[in-house]
């Protein structure tokens, strides 16, 4: 699979932010999962997002 394999946005209804419970936003062209409340965005690799705090890189 290619680094930009499709992420399935349905997977949204059951993922949230590890640090604050709260709803991710997908960002398609950027390939991250955001979470506003953490302010940190969450990478997609290969159709599959790491949920990982320490792997998450932090909003300007």
């Amino acid at each position: 699979m290619s680094e930009t394999a499709a992420f399935d946005p349905k997977m949204l209804e059951a993922l949230v932010c590890p640090q604050t419970q709260t709803r991710l936003e997908y960002d398609a062209e950027k390939q991250v999962l955001v979470s506003k409340a953490a302010a940190l965005a969450y990478p997609i690799r290969n159709g599959i997002p790491i949920m990982l705090i320490d792997e998450a890189k932090e909003l300007d």
